[in-house]
């Protein structure tokens, strides 16, 4: 089926499907295999040393003639080093999150690349237009990793964000299936991206440790936690429950900091510890029930919004 619209237009890609940039598990493979498939693969520049972020560049144009996107967040402390390789390397499409779109969106868009903003509320959808974004990506409370302050749910988010700009959208947050995205689409969104299901392909650089907790993962085995810090979602474990214990006995944020150390994230998701590692991954975790090849998630995906699409309501 041919399906074009503004965000299919704005990346060239034959399905409005992206995968979110995640650190530990978006690779060049994960990124090469979705944009063949005919979504819009990214590479999660943020658990990435500047070196590391090139040798991924370099196979993953070898890997695919399509386009890929990088995620970048801006909090990142050497991002100088990054915008540079990612104009020498003229990536054409960047995902931005964690800061201000105003510092390094006029730079990226004066060599031609497209900036796309991760926002949760239509206040920071405002922002990123107006400091000249191309799309927004609008991430619900459901979403899994770092998350936004206000909770507010992607029901709720994407039809706020669709009244309050005009530039493409993308729904993000709680969305793993081809009726989630068709709902999100009807309630005013241009495409998808999705995380957490895409954690779960034989491609993503996750630990198999990680993928099979998440597919034994139910209802209510997420929570968000750290909001006195940089709140995130996270699969509930060892190390997530010392979390839980600090904040409820009023834990200051430095304590928390300490708690969480560094390479928390790493231990977890890409070296499999499930105890003591940190597991970022979104709600839409208890519906996830297998590890399959990357395209085939996507094809999946889009074969049942298409097939819902045509039925009745």
């Amino acid at each position: 089926m041919n399906f074009s619209n503004r965000i299919t237009e704005l990346f060239n890609i034959q399905y409005p499907i992206i995968q979110a940039g995640m650190i530990w598990a978006s690779g060049w493979r994960l990124a090469s295999a979705v944009s063949n498939a005919g979504g819009l693969g990214i590479i999660g520049a943020g658990s990435m040393y500047p070196n590391v972020l090139k040798e991924h560049i370099t196979k993953c144009k070898a890997a695919t003639n399509k386009p890929f996107a990088i995620n970048l967040p801006l909090l990142y402390p050497d991002i100088d080093k990054h915008i540079q390789t990612i104009i020498e390397e003229k990536i054409p499409i960047v995902f931005t999150s964690a800061g201000n779109p105003k510092t390094w969106t006029p730079i990226l868009k004066e060599k031609g690349i497209k900036v796309v903003h991760v926002v949760s509320s239509s206040f920071f959808a405002k922002k990123a237009a107006a400091a000249g974004c191309d799309a927004v990506v609008a991430e619900g409370f459901e979403a899994g990793g770092h998350n936004g302050r206000e909770e507010t749910t992607t029901l709720v988010l994407i039809p706020a964000v669709r009244k309050a700009i005009n530039i493409p959208l993308i729904a993000a947050g709680g969305i793993a299936t081809g009726k989630q995205m068709l709902a999100a689409m009807i309630l005013g969104a241009d495409a998808v991206q999705i995380g957490s299901r895409f954690v779960c392909t034989n491609e993503a650089s996750s630990h198999q440790h990680f993928k099979e907790a998440i597919i034994q993962a139910n209802e209510g085995d997420t929570m968000l936690h750290l909001k006195k810090t940089v709140p995130v979602r996270l699969l509930k474990n060892k190390f997530a429950e010392k979390i839980k214990e600090a904040e409820e006995r009023g834990a200051t944020a430095d304590e928390l900091k300490e708690i969480v150390g560094k390479a928390r994230a790493k231990k977890g998701m890409f070296e499999g510890d499930m105890n003591e590692g940190e597991l970022e991954i979104g709600q839409v975790s208890s519906m996830i029930n297998d590890i399959k090849p990357a395209a085939d998630v996507v094809q999946e995906i889009w074969n049942e919004f298409y097939a819902t699409l045509q039925k009745p309501f």
